[in-house]
């Protein structure tokens, strides 16, 4: 009922609010004997973090996860594995002067309707931050894809107007390298430099701008999805729509597929050194809701965050008219943190739908 749960057999919760004392996640059904890689855990919640480059926000957090238990001498017992990142670096005083006005587009009014009561600092549990535990649970459902051969590649295709163009996907590796060599995390080197200096202009002048990342899986077997409301897509997109800041989810062909022709749209399949494949995937590498092997494609788009340094109009909760003024420390740009937050995500998704499909396959 709550809504802090994800999952059906690979199943996490996460807890915690920004300025807390701690963020965490309880991982239920992770399969045991997964060697449990506590530095890949890390290096996973260190290109979340904040406080990386002068693009991100300026908070400071080491984000070091502590794991609780469910693991035992590096590999998990199947037991829940409960992960701890305690918050180090809360500047409450920050918000003081928001603690009775609703911040524009930002959850503020809506959770004190809801609840009567909400954490101004941050903006508590709707922050970001929660997204560090999310990280950290998708960095141990990586692992476990890894022992199935599945790689999950994610990167800042788009900065305002700014669109990198197709890459080339057949070396995933490569263009982890390339990724991870600038700090948009876009591997396509000359549009991550423009994006870059797009961004520090829209810093500079106080304001904020919305992205989009795409994902490319590769590896997933055919059979993954349930039908009728458990689709793979639909999954995804729900992974998705749960991260802060996300106002769009598309898949294949995604909204482009509507503006053409079904003998134009339509992937003819072909035997590829004896294995079925398509000549074409605007489906996306899922069709029916169950994936069909080629490659998972979709794109996940971020809006502009919402705290801006300028002065706005506002109401509080008096309903009387004033003003707000941004303060404290935020992004001018979330896509280049988010990369890894969508790679998570789309992590536990499939961890969650391969492991349903080892059920199935086993009842037969």
């Amino acid at each position: 009922m709550a809504g802090n749960s994800f999952g059906n057999l690979f199943r996490i919760t996460t807890f915690g609010e920004s300025h807390g004392k701690a963020i965490g996640v309880i991982i239920d059904g992770c399969p045991p004997h997964i060697a449990i890689d506590e530095e890949f855990i890390q290096s996973e919640l260190d290109k979340r973090k904040p406080g990386q480059s002068k693009i991100t926000t300026q908070r400071k957090e080491s984000d070091i996860a502590q794991i609780l238990s469910g693991v035992f001498e590096g590999k998990s017992t199947g037991t829940p594995i409960a992960i701890l990142i305690p918050n180090e670096d809360q500047r409450s005083k920050d918000y003081s002067h928001i603690s009775d006005k609703y911040r524009p587009s930002h959850a503020d009014y809506t959770y004190q309707q809801k609840y009567g009561i909400r954490d101004y600092r941050g903006g508590g549990r709707s922050s970001a931050r929660e997204t560090a535990a999310r990280v950290a649970a998708g960095a141990i459902a990586k692992l476990f894809l890894k022992t199935k051969g599945i790689e999950i590649f994610s990167h800042v295709s788009a900065v305002g107007h700014l669109e990198s163009p197709n890459l080339d996907v057949s070396d995933l590796s490569h263009l982890l390298e390339v990724r991870e060599s600038n700090i948009v995390r876009c591997a396509d080197p000359a549009t991550a430099s423009e994006m870059i200096s797009l961004i520090d202009q829209v810093r500079k002048a106080g304001d904020t701008i919305g992205g989009k990342i795409s994902t490319v899986v590769r590896g997933l077997p055919v059979g993954l999805g349930e039908p009728v409301f458990d689709k793979l897509h639909a999954d995804l997109g729900k992974a998705m729509l749960s991260i802060n800041a996300v106002h769009g989810f598309e898949y294949g062909s995604g909204f482009t597929g509507s503006e053409m022709r079904g003998s134009e749209h339509n992937d003819i399949f072909v035997k590829d050194n004896g294995e079925v494949r398509t000549r074409t995937n605007f489906s996306g590498g899922i069709q029916g809701g169950i994936s069909n092997g080629m490659d998972i494609i979709f794109r996940t788009a971020f809006k502009p965050v919402a705290t801006i340094m300028r002065d706005q109009d506002t109401l509080n909760e008096a309903g009387d008219l004033t003003t707000i003024s941004g303060k404290g420390r935020h992004d001018p740009c979330v896509v280049s943190r988010a990369v890894i937050i969508v790679e998570a995500m789309t992590a536990l998704v499939l961890t969650d739908h391969y492991l349903r499909l080892k059920a199935y396959a086993d009842e037969k």
